[in-house]
């Protein structure tokens, strides 16, 4: 079954965090867990498991968070405030995927801070940044990466119900939007194309069931899960779908 995460509910996890680099911001887990919020001793899930983890960055006025690299996929999604990422100006909404291993930045906050949706697929211990040896070191040891970024946006309001954003890949890597009225449902990608799901309700709002999920709400689809079919609550829908891609040889 599908995970989510309510907004409303999530805003309780909110914390004041500092990164290694020293930028300060503030944290707010949705799904997962991250290092911000794990109890000491507790073991890190297997590398290689599906482990959806999903938090909100909200990213201090005219800080920079140095360039740096993890160890799974991610998907980053600009709601709030501005800046830059690497060469690339972002703004709400500005959709940017990196894979695993794939060094990106620095990401450099606007005056009015830059605030930022981290969707994972699998567990990451944190950041490595660049600005140290050994992690530029452990990067250039790795067999068989490659570079691997794409960025989409700032986009503009939504002008159709369906548009393509990014891809779809060979490995099924891709990002869609979706505009529907308020009561109408649309039939999702196939789960099974990539490696797991994220659908986060950029407006209006998204009901499932007797729930209904507001802007800035999540849910995680597993790539063994039937398409997921959103459907518009009473203020209509705007809604992303971000892929993950197959790992290779699978």
């Amino acid at each position: 079954m599908p995970q989510h995460a309510a907004a409303e509910i999530a805003a309780s996890n909110r914390r004041r965090g500092q990164a290694a680099d020293g930028v300060s911001f503030w944290h707010t887990l949705y799904l997962g867990t991250s290092r911000y919020n794990m109890a000491p001793g507790t073991a890190d899930p297997p590398a290689d498991a599906l482990f959806p983890m999903a938090f909100l960055v909200e990213q201090d006025p005219g800080s920079t968070a140095s360039a740096h690299f993890h160890q799974s996929d991610q998907f980053q999604v600009v709601v709030a405030g501005g800046g830059t990422l690497g060469l690339h100006e972002v703004a709400p909404l500005t959709v940017h995927f990196t894979a695993a291993h794939t060094a990106y930045g620095p990401i450099r906050a606007g005056a009015e801070g830059v605030s930022y949706f981290t969707l994972r697929n699998g567990f990451d211990p944190g950041a490595r940044f660049m600005s140290r040896s050994e992690n530029r070191a452990a990067l250039r040891s790795i067999e068989g990466r490659r570079h691997r970024e794409a960025v989409a946006g700032p986009l503009p309001p939504a002008s159709s119900a369906r548009e393509v954003l990014i891809g779809p890949d060979p490995d099924g890597m891709a990002a869609w939007r979706y505009r529907l009225p308020a009561g109408e449902r649309v039939l999702g990608p196939d789960p099974a194309a990539g490696r797991g799901q994220y659908w986060l309700v950029c407006d209006g709002s998204l009901v499932r069931g007797s729930e209904t999920l507001r802007r800035l709400s999540c849910v995680f689809v597993a790539s063994d899960e039937p398409a997921f079919e959103p459907v518009a609550g009473p203020d209509g829908l705007e809604i992303l779908a971000l892929q993950f891609p197959r790992r290779p040889n699978a």
